[in-house]
């Protein structure tokens, strides 16, 4: 038997250990990020090529959606994360290595089959460790997936400075999470939630599951318009210095990691859906005051809003989504996932087209109606609070 301790003890090392893992799944993806541009410089990417290759990410989440799911309720989250972090890591290094358009979206395809992988078993992890505190702390491991990736971009920052190749970043990061998973693997969450013999790799989520999708649809459309988006409206709009339009992006990812770390506590005062409601009206009253009046300050406080407001809205569905009695916790967080990613990947080409019929100001108008929805969506699902 791994774990002896009393409790309190024991119940603190597998929030550690998860809390860990969230981290090194965050630090993966973030050094990848960090070096787009020098793998575009290194093998003479277009944007229009680029953007095909990173097509390919995106095709390998969404296709390891059930697959990941089913194989977690089977052998067990704790082994699927395991696996999974490490092959992350290890198609990390294959990225560093690649050399032509084909090899380098094949190995995306990968890292993108293995993220979610990481994403899905991790969070049933969570899951786990949250029944045994029997309150909300969901919100704080995806704080440590935010925080990895400021952590992540510094190191790539300063790599890029140092003239350092990404095969040999990537090669240390692997380094990092192979060790990390050796000692987290240890105290990890040991055994999920019972799930019938019989678990078919499909299942159709019920009424409540849809629910909490759609709440993840919407404000995943706003968080993903907000990733690849922010840049180009400060710049366009706004009418930023070059020095300054990174400014809406480093504001929203700021207070979306801070926020983060303080949601569980406003969900133990406020409850679940006030702060769901709380939430879409925050991403809401953001994106409208950045639309109403893009001046440069004005607009960096409405981004701040926005990534207040989209901060807690995927944990505490995933982690409402875990509880739920009517299949495994892994195949109802995959549900959730498959229909709240597809607002990801949704958003930043909505954006693009509402800007070619009409303008990018009017196309982030429209963005903000999602923040309206959570708000509406929130009011109408059903938790234990009632």
């Amino acid at each position: 038997m791994l774990f002896t301790a009393s409790l309190p003890v024991s119940r603190k090392a597998h929030r550690i250990a998860v809390g860990a893992l969230f981290f090194l799944q965050g630090l993966c993806f973030s050094s990848w990020g960090s070096r787009i541009p020098t793998i575009q410089q290194k093998l003479h990417l277009s944007e229009t090529q680029l953007g095909a290759v990173l097509f390919a990410l995106p095709v390998g989440l969404m296709l390891s959606l059930p697959f990941t799911g089913w194989l977690t309720s089977k052998i067990g989250s704790r082994k699927v994360v395991t696996i999974a972090l490490l092959l992350y890591s290890v198609t990390l290094v294959l990225i560093g290595m690649s050399q032509s358009i084909l090899h380098l979206s094949l190995v995306l395809f990968l890292f993108g089959f293995a993220s979610n992988m990481a994403n899905i078993s991790v969070n049933t992890q969570a899951v786990g460790v949250e029944s045994l505190y029997k309150k909300s702390i969901m919100a704080s491991f995806h704080g440590l997936w935010s925080l990895a990736g400021f952590v992540g971009a510094a190191i790539g920052t300063f790599m890029i400075g140092a003239e350092v190749e990404p095969l040999q970043h990537f090669s240390l990061i692997m380094a990092v999470v192979m060790a990390g998973v050796a000692i987290a693997y240890q105290y990890a969450f040991p055994k999920d939630a019972a799930v019938p013999a019989d678990q078919p790799l499909f299942v159709k989520p019920d009424k409540s599951l849809m629910g909490l999708g759609l709440i993840a649809f919407c404000s995943l459309i706003c968080e993903g318009a907000m990733f690849d988006w922010s840049g180009v409206y400060f710049q366009k709009v706004v009418g930023a210095e070059k020095a300054w339009v990174a400014a809406g992006y480093t504001a929203f990812m700021s207070t979306m990691a801070l926020t983060r770390f303080i949601a569980d506590w406003l969900t133990s005062k406020l409850g679940l859906k006030r702060v769901l409601q709380l939430s879409g009206t925050l991403t809401t009253v953001g994106l409208a005051i950045s639309v109403t009046f893009p001046s440069l300050v004005t607009a960096i406080l409405g981004f701040l809003l926005v990534g207040a407001g989209v901060s807690a809205v995927v944990p505490l569905v995933y982690g409402v989504a875990g509880k739920t009695k009517t299949m495994a916790p892994s195949m109802a967080l995959a549900a959730v996932s498959t229909i709240g990613f597809a607002g990801f990947l949704v958003g930043p080409p909505l954006i693009g087209l509402l800007a070619g019929i009409s303008s990018l100001r009017l196309s982030f108008a429209t963005i903000a109606l999602m923040g309206v929805s959570v708000v509406i969506l929130s009011g109408r699902i059903k938790t234990e609070e009632g």
